[in-house]
C-alpha cells in the first residue's frame, strides 16, 4: 500500500508541476466555456476525458500499444489547439446557455492522446509490477485533475464577476462570459500553436 501511495503523490505531482504545462492548459481551456450552472455538462466532459486517458495510459503501460512519442507530443498541443478554436467558435451559443452535445465525445478523443502523454513518463519509472504504480499513477493524475479544475473554476467566477463590475462601470457590450471565454482560449490557443509547431516532428 505504501508503494500505491507513492505513485498516487507521483501522479498528482505530474499534473500539477509546470513540467505538465500542456495538461494544465488543456484542462483550462476545456473548462473555459462552461460556468457554475453548467455543472453538469462538464463533469460529462471530464468524465469523457478520464476514461480517454485511462485507456490509453493502461494500454501503452501494459505493452498492448506502441505509440510513437514525437508524434504524442505534438497531438498534445494540436488538441489545446482545437479545443480553444473550438471555444472561440461556440462562444456565442455557450453565452445564450445552448452546449456543445458533441463535446464529450472530443473530450474523449483528446484524453486517449493525453493518456498516452502520461504513459510515455509512466513507463521510465517502472521496472516489473505495473499494476499498482498504474492504478496509483491513474488516482494521482485525477485528483491533480480535480485541483486544476478547482483552482480555475475558482478564477473564473472571480473575472466573471470582475468583468461584470467593468462593464457596468465602462458601459461596454460584450457578456463578461464571453470576454473571459475569448480572452482565455485565444491566449491559450496562441501557447498551443507555437508548441505544437515547435514539436513538429
Amino acid at each position: 500500500m505504501g508503494d500505491l501511495s507513492a505513485y498516487v503523490e507521483l501522479g498528482f505531482r505530474h499534473i500539477v508541476s509546470l513540467g505538465a504545462a500542456d495538461h494544465i492548459l488543456f484542462l483550462l481551456v476545456l473548462a473555459a466555456i462552461y460556468r457554475p450552472r453548467d455543472w453538469r455538462a462538464l463533469l460529462w466532459v471530464v468524465t469523457a476525458f478520464t476514461v480517454g486517458h485511462s485507456l490509453t495510459l493502461a494500454l501503452a503501460v501494459t505493452g498492448w500499444i506502441a505509440l510513437p512519442g514525437a508524434w504524442i507530443e505534438f497531438l498534445i498541443p494540436v488538441t489545446i489547439v482545437a479545443t480553444g478554436v473550438e471555444n472561440l467558435l461556440l462562444r456565442e451559443r455557450a453565452a445564450a446557455g445552448r452546449g456543445a452535445r458533441h463535446r464529450p465525445m472530443i473530450a474523449l478523443l483528446f484524453g486517449l492522446v493525453h493518456g498516452a502523454g502520461f504513459a510515455g513518463y509512466l513507463q521510465g519509472l517502472l521496472v516489473d509490477d505495473i499494476a499498482w504504480p498504474l492504478l496509483g499513477f491513474n488516482i494521482g493524475v485525477e485528483l491533480g485533475q480535480i485541483t486544476v479544475l478547482a483552482a480555475t473554476a475558482v478564477l473564473f467566477v472571480a473575472a466573471d464577476r470582475g468583468l461584470a463590475w467593468c462593464r457596468d462601470l465602462l458601459r461596454f457590450r460584450s457578456a463578461p462570459f464571453q470576454l473571459r471565454l475569448t480572452a482565455v482560449s485565444t491566449f491559450v490557443t496562441a501557447v498551443a500553436a507555437v508548441w505544437s509547431w515547435e514539436r513538429l516532428p
